[in-house]
């Protein structure tokens, strides 16, 4: 049974679009070339010659007719599957040479090797061997602007070899050398051959016609003529001579190799263009910025304002008369008293319940005179309002039962008063009013909201407070300590039905801190989400940026694209290094992002404001994240746009 060729075309015929119809580039072109000839095909500019090169390159399809390799057809092949035959059984040879500008000789060369899953020690190794067969061993580190024109395409000629191609597609090789080079370049095309490579030269020049011992000519899409000269039976029908032990493919480590190379490649772009890159980061980096700055001054303020919250006692009740807030009558209402105090401390619940009765008055130390706020607590309220000691003590019970003329003053007190005084003022006595009172303690000063404290505290026994100052026995106020493990809104709803059930009706009013508590995190977490949300749209901005950045790349850069896809990129490999070159710009930004964050923590530190900046690394952890999902989701499109491109369409780009 006679073999099939190696390259066979039934009836071929490539149309295009034009105005209203088409344009007939081939017109049914029957073509048989066998293992190991090699061929010419020559004819004018527009007789449709390069055209036919890309059909059999598989860089293109035909419009009619059947496309054999060896007896398969190429019609019904996908994308990917016509990158593996231009990959596994081609090799091209372009008249501008199409070496990638980034990489040196070396990286050139072991391109296609790359997309074909080789060793990365083995391709190199290979790949300098090639290139000093070709006399190119003291430029594998050269790039291409610092080759002349005959080194440029020797290496393209070595790209050609790496993965021992069947055919060698040579499209113009000489063109754009002098002649000298031009007749180096046919050398090593015709010592190929005899080696057993299939070479397939196209050319408008004769005089590189005759080089080859069979020349077809075309004219208008048709076949003119073919001719044979000479005798090829010394075509090896077995093949081209192999460079070195053949290497398989590795799957995994194929793949790392690719991802290697797409990385390295994104790198190099984007360093390539550094403002441009660093203009398209700046919204990721602004947007992540915003989001990790609004959520850690959110949280800086949840805390902030918690904290004051917890000055005023942790599961604390603060029972007062009336139905509410606001509550004209509150004054008038004099049922709350010290026999609801004493049997709510009972309940079983209730760690203390101290009265709290607070009144104005004047200190007078000597020739200063000074406003007070003068508060009769019991015992437990230290305790209760988790009041820290500076100096001294807390007076105790006894000095409630005794109704001792004692008091506790807080730091802002005491500097207001004593000024100038170095030493303790424990046991120094002042005058409230007309009430003489020994200092027994000084207290930190209670928060009074954004600004501090702003007012001086006494805090004395509340039955020296009624009987010496006040003369009521009604109480302002019951500050209830409810136990760790009891619900305060539970408790909430026990102790109202409890004095309910002692008055006879609902004559007070409860503030609970935990239900304020849940209050202000519920508001300030849906403050920080409705800021975030809105910081989180100059991320949404800065990855259409991206995409913009991206398209623009991808359009800069489709003759590279052609080149890749020629040589046996997969879609995929073009879909995975511009999508990381998306990921890379965006996560990077993100990072500068969390950076510049930090960077204003530390600036907005410096004013002495009472917020802090607090960092969630979830947050943090978000933002890079969302940074990413934004390089994958707006990159995607470019990318995709990039791998769908037609390999003859982006060769043809400058």
């Amino acid at each position: 049974m006679k073999k099939a060729p190696l390259i066979s075309l039934k009836g071929v015929s490539r149309h295009y679009p034009s105005g209203d119809g088409f344009t007939t580039v081939l017109d049914h072109v029957d073509l048989a070339i066998e293992r190991g000839e090699m061929v010419a095909i020559i004819g004018a500019s527009g007789s449709g010659k390069s055209t036919l090169m890309n059909i059999l390159g598989c860089l293109d399809r035909p419009s009619e007719g059947e496309y054999l390799i060896s007896g398969r057809p190429t019609f019904e092949l996908e994308p990917d599957e016509l990158a593996e035959l231009r990959r596994e059984h081609f090799g091209f040879i372009f008249q501008r040479y199409h070496l990638l500008g980034e990489l040196d000789a070396v990286g050139n060369v072991e391109i296609p090797a790359i997309y074909a899953g080789q060793n990365r020690d083995a391709r190199r190794e290979k790949a300098e061997t090639i290139l000093d067969r070709l006399g190119m061993s003291d430029r594998t580190h050269h790039r291409p602007s610092q080759l002349s024109g005959g080194q440029q395409q020797r290496v393209s000629i070595a790209r050609a070899l790496v993965n021992d191609a069947d055919v060698i597609l040579a499209d113009e090789p000489t063109g754009a050398l002098d002649s000298h080079s031009g007749e180096e370049v046919l050398g090593i095309l015709q010592e190929l051959n005899r080696e057993g490579h299939t070479i397939v030269i196209v050319t408008h020049d004769r005089n590189v016609a005759a080089r080859a011992g069979r020349i077809i000519e075309i004219r208008d899409g048709e076949i003119i003529s073919d001719t044979r000269k000479g005798d090829t039976s010394k075509s090896s029908p077995e093949g081209p001579v192999k460079h070195g032990k053949p290497k398989k493919p590795r799957f995994l480590g194929g793949i790392r190799d690719r991802f290697s190379e797409a990385f390295a490649m994104a790198l190099r772009s984007m360093n390539a263009h550094r403002l441009r890159t660093f203009l398209t980061m700046l919204g990721i980096i602004i947007g992540t910025a915003s989001v990790v700055c609004v959520v850690a001054l959110g949280q800086g303020s949840q805390q902030q304002i918690l904290k004051q919250i917890s000055d005023l006692g942790t599961n604390t009740l603060y029972i007062s008369p009336g139905k509410g807030f606001g509550d004209l009558k509150a004054a008038q209402i004099t049922t709350l008293t010290l026999s609801d105090a004493g049997e709510i401390a009972k309940l079983p619940y209730v760690l203390a319940a101290t009265p709290l009765n607070t009144t104005s008055s004047t200190i007078r130390v000597g020739d200063k005179e000074v406003s007070v706020s003068v508060n009769g607590v019991g015992a437990e309220y230290f305790a209760t309002r988790n009041s820290k000691l500076l100096e001294g003590r807390f007076f105790d019970q006894h000095s409630v039962e005794d109704l001792a003329q004692v008091a506790d003053i807080d730091d802002t007190a005491r500097n207001t008063l004593f000024p100038h005084e170095t030493g303790s003022v424990i046991g120094k006595i002042i005058l409230l009013g007309k009430v003489p009172v020994r200092i027994v303690g000084v207290v930190k000063a209670e928060e009074r909201g954004m600004g501090g404290a702003t007012t001086l505290e006494a805090y004395l026994p509340y039955t020296t407070v009624q009987t010496r100052m006040t003369g009521s026995r009604s109480l302002q106020m019951i500050m209830v300590r409810v136990a760790d493990t009891m619900d305060p809104a539970e408790a909430e709803k026990m102790i109202t039905e409890f004095l309910t059930k002692r008055h006879g009706e609902k004559d007070f009013s409860i503030f609970n801190t935990g239900t304020l508590q849940k209050a202000v995190q519920a508001t300030t977490a849906m403050l920080s989400l409705l800021v975030s949300s809105i910081a989180a749209i100059s991320l949404f901005v800065g990855g259409i940026g991206v995409m913009n950045i991206m398209l623009v790349a991808v359009s800069e850069r489709i003759n590279e694209i052609g080149v890749r896809m020629a040589i046996g990129a997969r879609q995929s490999d073009i879909l995975q290094q511009f999508l990381i070159e998306a990921v890379l710009v965006c996560l990077i930004g993100g990072v500068l992002g969390v950076l510049l964050a930090a960077g204003f923590g530390l600036l907005f530190a410096q004013f002495g404001s009472p917020f802090h900046l607090i960092y969630s690394p979830t947050s943090i952890v978000v933002a890079l994240l969302c940074s990413s999902l934004i390089g994958i989701g707006f990159g995607f499109i470019p990318a995709r746009n990039a791998s769908k491109l037609d390999p003859v369409v982006a060769l043809a780009r400058d």
